[in-house]
């Protein structure tokens, strides 16, 4: 595979072939933990397409990243020993894995957040490697309340409505508070990523909408941020070339990062469904309702010990009726970061591959 067969390099745009050329020539072996998830997958993708040697980490088996050239590794975050084997002779770690989701016990949470996160710090410190990126999220400063054009100067949530954004929070302070002249690190909070490829977001809003269960929450569309899934790539790898300068601006610091293109949920959710030729949604649910519901879900499904997630949480209540965009000048600022694809270029790409 190299650099002038490969169609998936070719179709980069030049500026995305130019982080490319960057990263790989400050760089020998890529670790990627979550190789198998939307974003991990996507990194794999972009990196193999110029010949950089990728070693994947992921908890399944996937076949499509070992044709791709990725040496897949299977494994758990929990595990140290297996962590530490598989990490020997990588340079530069992308840690994307985490436990997500919105509803769990907090060992389930913690185990793989924040335990597995502090077993990949200390790999890394224990083999030299001097660049380890994070994939955060925009949850750890969410404690139910509009977050209107906040930037990182926004402390972390004094609440938490589950046990993810706790423990997302946790890590990334581990994360931040590990960067050293030997270790650089920094954490990147892209907020719903969403493309061609996506297992989660758009087959649940697909599937909901040809079902009828899909629904608006509150009397009024509040702004949010996303993120197309090339364009969280891109940052991951201007972040990483960053993190090599000799005083990086970005080490030890977190970013939000998204489209820059604040939209109303109902939009988005439409274009989405636009995408399927399904029509827009328009049934809601008031906010106070749905908030209610979720809390009554919650104790019932604790009180039955049921593992499957509600269908309504008293954090998805929040979420669906709250305001989400981000101040992302910093990722501007720091390491060059800018949408290189719109929305709207996104939905061709995401109908195009739908159908």
């Amino acid at each position: 595979m190299t650099v002038h067969t490969n169609t998936f390099y070719q179709a980069l745009s030049s500026k995305q072939q130019n982080a490319l050329t960057k990263f790989k020539a400050t760089t020998q072996r890529v670790f990627i933990t979550g190789a198998g998830g939307f974003l991990g997958k996507a990194l794999c993708q972009w990196l193999r397409s110029c010949d950089v040697e990728v070693v994947g980490y992921a908890r399944g088996h996937y076949p499509e990243l070992t044709a791709m050239g990725v040496s897949m590794i299977q494994g758990d975050l929990a595990d140290k020993k297996a962590l530490f084997e598989a990490m020997t002779g990588c340079d530069v770690v992308f840690h994307v894995a985490s436990k997500a989701g919105v509803w769990g016990s907090k060992e389930s949470y913690f185990m793989p957040n924040v335990e597995g996160t502090e077993h990949i710090i200390n790999a890394c410190i224990a083999h030299n490697i001097n660049r380890l990126i994070y994939t955060s999220t925009p949850s750890v400063t969410f404690s139910g309340k509009d977050e209107s054009g906040i930037d990182e100067s926004a402390p972390y949530a004094s609440q938490f409505l589950n046990f993810y954004g706790l423990s997302k929070a946790i890590a990334e302070q581990h994360i931040l508070r590990s960067n050293s002249e030997s270790l650089k690190t920094v954490a990147l909070r892209p907020h719903l990523i969403w493309g061609p490829g996506d297992r989660h977001l758009i087959p649940r809003v697909l599937e909901r909408a040809k079902a009828g269960k899909l629904k608006l929450v509150g009397k009024e569309d509040k702004l949010v941020d996303t993120i197309y899934i090339d364009n969280a790539v891109y940052a991951h790898l201007l972040a990483a070339i960053e993190l090599n300068r000799a005083q990086p601006k970005c080490a030890g610091k977190a970013y939000f990062l998204s489209n820059d293109e604040p939209i109303l949920m109902a939009d988005m959710l439409n274009k989405i469904l636009a995408c399927k030729e399904l029509p827009p949604v328009t049934k809601r649910v008031p906010a106070k309702l749905a908030y209610a519901v979720g809390t009554l879900l919650e104790w019932l499904y604790l009180g039955l010990r049921k593992q499957e997630e509600p269908i309504m949480t008293r954090f998805v209540a929040k979420q669906l009726s709250t305001s989400h965009y981000f101040d992302i000048s910093a990722a501007k600022s720091d390491f060059d970061y800018c949408a290189l694809i719109s929305i709207g270029q996104g939905m061709q790409a995401l109908k195009k591959a739908l159908n």
